[in-house]
């Protein structure tokens, strides 16, 4: 399973196709009907409201089944980095799974539900969620590098266009229109996680908009040109100005 991850780590280095690979890999309602006959608490989250704090003793996973949450860690110096966003099908807490306590913060967006899954009953759940919660975990590995990937070697432009389209793709998954995309996340959230300020996101999707790529609405945004978007992804054409 390494091999295959590193394989596939390696493969994305140069296709940016890799961002709308998803599409067909969301496995949310077969989860959702194994957890069912455990069956697991539900918790629901108002917007803005935590679910878990970094240092927090950790005694659960969360499996989401509505809304978006953030996560975040604190540098040394106390400023937060945003670590990812996760949606439906996405479990919360994999990243300290064998730590005592929480590895970050974990926020709902929106209103949000989520199903608690307490670790000492891992052991006990059947085969089949069991090898689901090892594949999410791979999955996540693998989309932490694609974006540390992103990180170090794309430019502004391509960084938000490729947060587009891996949002797109995880819509399609759900079963969402993946054309028509709802931002729950502010654009300085989103800048913080493409390592770019407020102002640098700003710009690039109205560039974007410019071009006839994609249409802007507050935090609605329509791609209108896949296509042109996955060139200026892949480096193709001269630098926006």
């Amino acid at each position: 399973m390494l091999h295959n991850a590193l394989s596939s780590h390696a493969a994305s280095r140069g296709e940016a196709g890799d961002w709308t690979s998803g599409r067909t890999r969301h496995a949310a309602p077969e989860l959702e009907s194994l957890l069912l006959r455990w069956p697991p608490r539900v918790h629901r989250l108002e917007a803005r409201q935590a679910l878990f704090h970094a240092g927090q003793p950790r005694h659960s996973l969360f499996y989401v089944r509505s809304g978006c949450f953030r996560t975040s860690v604190l540098s040394e110096d106390g400023r937060e980095k945003i670590t990812g966003f996760r949606m439906r099908g996405d479990l919360l807490g994999l990243d300290s799974v064998d730590m005592p306590a929480h590895a970050c913060d974990a926020v709902a967006l929106d209103a949000a539900e989520v199903w608690e899954l307490p670790c000492a009953h891992l052991g006990d759940m059947l085969p089949e969620v069991q090898e689901r919660v090892t594949a999410m975990l791979a999955g996540e590995i693998r989309r932490d590098w694609r974006w540390m990937l992103a990180l170090g070697t794309l430019g502004a432009d391509q960084r938000v266009v490729a947060f587009l389209l891996d949002l797109s793709a995880r819509f399609a998954a759900m079963g969402l229109d993946p054309e028509l995309l709802q931002l729950r996340m502010t654009r300085a959230e989103l800048g913080n996680f493409l390592a770019l300020t407020l102002e640098t996101v700003t710009r690039a999707l109205s560039r974007m908009q410019a071009r006839g790529m994609i249409e802007v609405n507050g935090r609605r945004i329509r791609i209108l040109d896949e296509a042109g978007l996955r060139r200026v992804l892949a480096g193709e054409g001269e630098r926006w100005h």
